[in-house]
Formats: structure tokens, C-alpha cells, sequence
């Protein structure tokens, strides 16, 4: 069962961010403040439900939280200040779009910058032991596929409907016959050289 909170008496927002490792669009990440009482039995990391469960859970969490924020950085941004920058970047963003500004912001990972002075955990796998990240893991995950979805319809040779972005054989197989969308990052391996080399050598024979 996930945690309520971490540190009692506390208004807390659980961070999360969605797109870290896509080869195209955009890093989403959510920031959400849960009452806590809050309980649904399906409520978990993002990663372990289906996309119906998602999708299920999304207008709960967003008429029950307290507050919510969902923020996005372009791949144009990413390009320039990376993307562990650019994670912080879209939390920063979400954190500054709540009605309700948290006493603690509990962050999935090893890693964040500090954000206004507001005190910080940052909590490894949190988005399965902590509500709150759970609830931010679902929004920024659901919120950037269907942003993935509209991309698709512009660029559908990439199959963005489906990987929404992330780096499998068939998103990368496409890369390699149709060059590289407006909307790919470009400081990213989209088809690494050993890829290309044994195209090549295919080719060839």
C-alpha cells in the first residue's frame, strides 16, 4: 500500500516527470498535492498500470487532489540544457502552477535543484511508495502520450501512437528511412553508428 505522506503536518507535492528517455517530443512532469485520506485501489506507479488504468485514474486524481500542475519542456529546450536539467525545468514549472503552494516536494529519483527554498526529499522508485508520486507519475505519463498521439497524426511514419516517442526498433527503423522529425531531440542517439553501419553493410551485400 503507498504511503500518504512523508513528514506529518506537512503540505505535500509529489513530482514526477514522464519523456526522459523518448528520442522525440517533449519532458512532461507533474506536481500533485493530495488530501491525506486519499486511497484508490489501482492507484501506482505509472509504469505498472495499463494505459486504460491511466487513463481511469487521471480525472480522479485531478477532482480529488488538492491541487495539481502539469508542465512541459520542448525538445527544443532539452537540446540545449539536457535532459536531466530539462526534468528539473518541467517540475520547477509544475510546482509553480499549483493553487496551493507545498511545505515539502517529494521528488522520484536521486536527484533535483532546489526550487524557492521549498524543502525537498528526493525518493528513489517514489512513484511506487508515495501517493502523491504516484498520482504525479499518472499525470505527466498521460498528459505527454496524448500530446504524442496529436504528434502522431503530423508524423504518423513514426509510429508516435504507439512507442510515444521512445527509442524502440521500429521508431528507430523509421528514423533511419525518413530522417529525423522537426520534433526529435537532436543531442540524442536517435540512430546510434552501429545502426547505421550495418544498414550499410546490408546494403551492400
Amino acid at each position: 500500500m503507498l504511503l500518504p505522506f512523508h513528514t506529518p503536518n506537512r503540505i505535500e507535492a509529489g513530482c514526477d516527470e514522464a519523456g526522459r528517455g523518448c528520442l522525440a517530443g517533449p519532458v512532461c512532469a507533474a506536481a500533485v498535492i493530495l488530501p491525506t485520506n486519499f486511497y484508490h485501489p489501482l492507484l501506482n506507479d505509472s509504469k505498472k498500470l495499463t494505459e486504460a488504468m491511466r487513463n481511469l485514474l487521471r480525472p480522479i486524481i485531478e477532482q480529488e487532489a488538492l491541487a495539481y500542475a502539469v508542465s512541459f519542456v520542448n525538445h527544443k529546450k532539452i537540446d540545449q540544457i539536457n535532459i536531466l536539467q530539462a526534468s528539473f525545468k518541467a517540475m520547477h514549472l509544475a510546482v509553480d502552477q499549483l493553487v496551493l503552494k507545498p511545505e515539502q516536494l517529494l521528488i522520484d529519483g536521486n536527484r533535483f535543484v532546489n526550487y524557492k527554498q521549498i524543502p525537498h526529499t528526493c525518493i528513489i522508485k517514489g512513484d511506487g511508495k508515495y501517493a502523491s508520486i504516484a498520482a504525479a507519475s499518472i499525470l505527466a505519463k498521460t498528459y505527454r502520450d496524448d500530446y504524442m498521439q496529436k504528434l502522431d497524426k503530423k508524423f504518423p511514419v513514426y509510429g508516435w501512437q504507439q512507442n510515444k516517442g521512445y527509442p524502440t526498433l521500429a521508431h528507430r527503423e523509421a528514423i533511419r528511412l525518413n530522417g529525423l522529425s522537426p520534433f526529435h531531440r537532436k543531442t540524442f542517439a536517435c540512430l546510434p553508428q552501429q545502426m547505421e553501419l550495418f544498414n550499410d553493410k546490408k546494403s551492400q551485400e
